[in-house]
């Protein structure tokens, strides 16, 4: 049995139940707001109890951030390996991205996001957090785009880089069109802009 398929302890499962609902908090009212303070609260654990799982506010900031890459891998990442290599996984990828952005079940939406938003301009731990799982994304991205050009799928002067920079762009856009101005329609629009994006690299037809 694998690490990842062993079964959780009982302080495990403890663990991942305080970063669920850190994690809520963090989303509603920024990884800034969150503190041992605030999650006690919302728990009903001790300070002490808290300080036991993790050393310092920083520490469940961190842990935080680290419990939102996992959880977006889970629904996002690892089920789009599934899908046919090239274009259709890409599709996939992009789809279930944009979705996570608008329905991940955060009472604020994504929090990497927000925490781009929080951080961008401050260095330290959580910064580097935050760039690091951007960076992660990021290079999924265009590993994704790299297999389409391989299939044939994409011309094969397609640029990774510039495609990725682009699919960001769309998922910012629609989250702050369907969060902030209430748009309901940002997910067809996300859908559209992508569509065109990808026409426009297109292979000659054969």
């Amino acid at each position: 049995m694998s690490p990842a398929t062993a079964p959780k302890t009982k302080g495990e499962q403890t663990r991942v139940a305080i970063l669920d609902q850190a994690l809520q908090i963090a989303s509603r009212i920024g990884l800034e707001g969150l503190t041992i303070g605030t999650l006690a609260d919302a728990t009903g654990m001790s300070k002490s109890g808290l300080f036991a799982h993790f050393g310092s506010r920083e520490d469940l900031q961190l842990a935080v951030l680290e419990h939102a890459a996992q959880r977006y891998g889970e629904l996002v990442f690892v089920p789009v390996l599934k899908i046919e290599r090239g274009l259709p996984r890409l599709r996939a990828l992009f789809e279930r991205w944009l979705d996570w952005t608008l329905e991940s079940g955060l009472p604020g939406g994504c929090i990497m996001i927000s925490a781009a938003a929080e951080y961008d301009d401050r260095p330290g731990p959580i910064r580097d957090a935050v760039i690091a799982n951007q960076n992660r994304g990021r290079a999924i991205s265009e590993k994704a785009v790299r297999l389409a050009v391989e299939e044939g799928h994409l011309r094969s002067d397609t640029d990774p880089e510039q495609i990725a920079f682009e699919l960001l762009a769309i998922v910012l856009a629609s989250h702050n069109y369907r969060r902030l101005l209430g748009d309901r329609a940002a997910r067809k629009r996300a859908l559209t802009a992508f569509e065109e994006l990808i026409a426009r690299h297109a292979p000659p037809e054969r």
